[in-house]
């Protein structure tokens, strides 16, 4: 099973998360964190060569409905996206949420997470 999504962008990493959350803000989705783990470790004197981003994601309304529907969604909430380097080449990508709701094994869940992938695959694939 593939759970993620991921693509390659052409660009330099900074422009990179740049242009996503410019995509994620066109799709009604908001970033409500962010952080580059290479700057966080590097604060706590390790040394990690690689740019690796991590954004958290959420469009409030579809979480107000999963969470509705059932609470333990709260554990995947918010959706992630990451930008990171590797060979050369910066790549974004997200665990896919059709994925994650399927362990919650609710039926009525999977439409909703259907629509969030789907949203969230556009937004990536807008940035490529």
């Amino acid at each position: 099973m593939e759970f993620v999504y991921e693509v390659k962008a052409s660009g330099d990493f900074n422009e990179v998360v740049d242009k996503v959350k410019e995509s994620i803000a066109k799709n009604n989705f908001g970033v409500l964190w962010e952080m580059n783990i290479k700057d966080k470790l590097g604060e706590k004197g390790v040394n990690f060569e690689r740019n690796f981003a991590i954004m958290e994601v959420c469009n409030p309304k579809k979480a107000k409905e999963v969470l509705e529907k059932n609470i333990m969604v709260g554990y995947f909430l918010p959706c992630k996206i990451v930008v990171y380097e590797k060979d050369e080449s910066i790549y974004i990508g997200m665990l896919k949420p059709t994925n994650l709701m399927e362990m919650v094994g609710e039926d009525s869940l999977r439409n909703i997470a259907v629509e969030v992938e789907s949203t969230l695959k556009k937004a990536i694939d807008d940035v490529k």
